[in-house]
């Protein structure tokens, strides 16, 4: 895994990206730095080479940053398994690893260190699809064992970043899943859910889809920052709205709340999501695992200087003194004065506008028909 000094540091950000470095992971013992001798030798980590590889984009800026790869990945298992007693899903699909969206404080970030990758340059810019989809789901789903529950799209990378525009994956799937009369929840913050809004559509006839859309502030100017490549606020108000108008079951997602640097908005997010047509709303306090840690802090020093300190010093007041606090019961919300007051003026807020007024409907599990077992006819 190279590290490239001429992607410079902490006070050169990068056009289009949320992160301007490209740290080792936590696993390396060594890692090398390219020179550009001057004749055009200085390359990446190699990657390039790698099988059907694609080059989708390179930025364009003052400073020039690396283009966006693209790389297959052959994993056998589609549906990953997870026991965690704090979160609503028991198995999700991610059709990406790494994402391109760049929101500098994604907690997925330090998962591209089991690819040897960094988590701040490469996991905005090599990007991992997966590969024969269609075929793995159905085998997965005909297994006699499977037994039929809500697989959750978008719990770690988005399903609708940029290169599912081009791989139309998280598409295949639905289809799928649809075919299947599989339920399936989604979490995005991207207009693109919109173009299968006709596949939405008829999975929500059939109680067997919900879709929750992230809205991290309604100020474009930090969305750029925060969030490079993702929709503009204004965007995802208008998904909300359009979903709903299909008679998708629509909620928003506000998250992360970042103490001083987003939490002012807290009100103003739920009234908006709520006029737009959202049914319900749930928050998620900064998580800042890892690598993480050291990356939002990078972006910090960038672009907030002289609050940093203090973002970091309510982090911390939240998290039992330190960045982060995996605890289950904890992780998702935090503890102390800080997370209490963000919980109160939260539920305030939903309270306010009319949201969460009865309990998130169950998709329904009895309409599953497993791939290749024969249905019999009432006729």
């Amino acid at each position: 895994m190279a590290r490239d000094p001429h992607l410079g540091g902490a006070n050169s950000p990068i056009r289009g990206r949320g992160s301007s470095e490209n740290p080792h992971n936590r696993f390396s013992e060594r890692y090398t730095e390219p020179v550009d001798d001057g004749w055009g030798s200085r390359s990446g980590s190699g990657l390039e080479s790698f099988p059907g590889a694609q080059v989708i984009g390179r930025d364009l800026s003052v400073r020039s940053g690396p283009p966006t790869r693209l790389y297959p990945d052959k994993t056998v298992t589609l549906i990953t398994r997870n026991q965690s007693p704090d979160i609503s899903f028991d198995r999700s699909i991610n059709p990406y690893k790494g994402c391109e969206h760049g929101c500098i404080y994604c907690f997925a970030r330090p998962t591209h260190a089991y690819l040897d990758l960094s988590p701040g340059l490469d996991f905005e810019t090599r990007i991992f699809y997966k590969t024969r989809v269609r075929e793995r789901l159905l085998a997965e789903l005909g297994n006699r064992k499977y037994r039929c529950a809500t697989i959750a799209m978008g719990t770690n990378t988005d399903p609708y970043q940029p290169a599912e525009k081009r791989q139309r994956i998280t598409r295949e799937v639905l289809q799928t899943l649809l075919e299947a009369r599989h339920p399936v929840s989604l979490v995005t913050k991207s207009q693109l859910v919109l173009r299968d809004v006709d596949l939405l559509a008829e999975l929500a006839s059939l109680e067997l889809v919900s879709v929750a859309v992230s809205v991290t502030t309604l100020d474009n100017g930090l969305k750029t920052k925060l969030e490079p490549r993702t929709a503009s606020p204004a965007a995802r108000l208008r998904v909300i709205r359009e979903l709903r108008a299909a008679n998708v079951p629509v909620s928003v997602m506000v998250a992360p709340v970042i103490p001083f640097i987003n939490d002012n908005e807290i009100e103003d997010i739920v009234a908006a999501a709520a006029d737009a047509g959202a049914m319900a709303a749930e928050y998620i306090l900064l998580r800042l695992p890892l690598e993480v840690k050291d990356l939002f802090q990078g972006w910090l020093a960038q672009h907030y200087p002289l609050k940093a300190e203090r973002v970091m010093s309510a982090i911390r007041s939240a998290r039992g003194g330190k960045a982060y606090d995996a605890a289950w019961g904890k992780r998702m919300r935090g503890d102390g004065n800080i997370a209490e007051l963000i919980g109160a003026r939260f539920r305030a807020a939903v309270k306010r506008n009319s949201l969460n007024l009865t309990p998130p409907r169950r998709l329904r599990t009895d309409l599953f028909r497993p791939p290749g077992v024969k249905q019999l006819s009432l006729l």
